[in-house]
């Protein structure tokens, strides 16, 4: 495993790290996840030098399992990172709102006092909001609540998940030198962060935790026009009407256009991540030993040539799935 520095924090993490929404089981929005397998993968993870895991406040179970793993562990340097839910449970977060509504500081403080009951950790190492909106900045008394949990020991840095699609959204955040990490959506599809969040990014000293670099398994070879999920799965509204058939045929086209073989995109997707500089780690969501095995192999030091991501440049797909 290779690690890359968290931003200008000194904190050096794995450059795949571990997306545990899956494996939360009943409310985390997944199906299928059972906390026997997903204990046994993070533990493998662990041991294949993963040392990052993502987990947040609603994600069902994942935070109990989360610190279960790393209190099992307690000889490995683990890092947690967590998420506090807006006040008012709207996500994204619309235009207009005051800081007030989603992040006040009563709010953010008990949040992280329920997630630490529930992992049965001291600390988070990271702590991130789960929404964003640049109007905040310089508004509301979030900041100094931040501030305060860090002086208490109770998390080390402070970070944001950027709205879906919205990487813009967190520029004036990042510019404001208040932040530590943004998480934002990056992968073959949307390449959007590129354009201006990441070199920004590299200029402020921002670390950069990419999600769905798979695209919620899009960008696996897996998705056919055929496919359906459960009831209640996240993904039966991610993939609805027809997307799944589109999903299939932008996917072949990437693996004619590289001369790939179909089960090797999951594999390029990552690796298209890895090869931004101004990317820290990658934390694709993994229920199971094998899909652990498989993505931390690719911490191997091999970036995509200049030719491939030139053909990859070319398959930007501008959409919101969630819309």
């Amino acid at each position: 495993m290779r690690y890359r520095e968290l931003g200008r924090s000194g904190v050096s993490v794995s450059e795949i790290g571990y997306g545990t929404w899956g494996i939360g089981e009943a409310g985390s929005g997944w199906v299928g996840a059972t906390e026997d397998e997903s204990v046994r993968a993070l533990h493998r993870g662990i041991d294949l030098g993963v040392n990052f895991l993502d987990t947040a406040r609603g994600y069902g179970e994942s935070e109990r399992i989360v610190g279960r793993v790393v209190r099992e562990r307690a000889g490995d340097d683990v890092l947690v990172a967590t998420k506090v839910g807006p006040r008012n449970g709207m996500w994204p977060a619309p235009d207009g709102l005051d800081p007030a509504e989603t992040f006040p500081g009563a709010h953010i403080r008990e949040s992280v006092e329920t997630s630490l009951r529930a992992t049965g950790l001291d600390h988070f190492d990271v702590l991130q909001f789960h929404v964003w909106s640049d109007e905040w900045v310089g508004r509301g008394d979030w900041l100094e609540t931040i501030a305060a949990l860090k002086q208490e020991g109770k998390i080390r840095l402070f970070g944001v998940s950027v709205n879906d699609h919205e990487p813009g959204n967190a520029l004036a955040l990042v510019r404001s030198g208040t932040v530590d990490s943004v998480q934002v959506i990056y992968n073959i599809f949307d390449q959007s962060p590129a354009d201006a969040l990441l070199p920004a990014c590299v200029e402020h000293g921002v670390g950069v935790i990419v999600r769905v670099a798979l695209d919620e398994g899009g960008l696996t070879g897996r998705i056919t026009a055929g496919t359906t999920f459960p009831e209640g799965d996240v993904r039966a509204r991610y993939f609805r009407g027809d997307r799944p058939a589109q999903v299939e045929e932008r996917v072949d086209a990437i693996v004619a256009d590289l001369g790939i073989a179909p089960d090797e995109i999951a594999e390029y997707a990552l690796r298209f991540v890895l090869s931004s500089p101004a990317v820290s780690t990658v934390i694709p969501g993994m229920r199971s030993v094998r899909n652990v095995e498989r993505n931390t192999a690719l911490s191997d030091g091999r970036p995509l040539t200049a030719d491939q991501l030139a053909v990859l440049a070319e398959h930007r797909w501008q959409r919101n799935f969630y819309s």
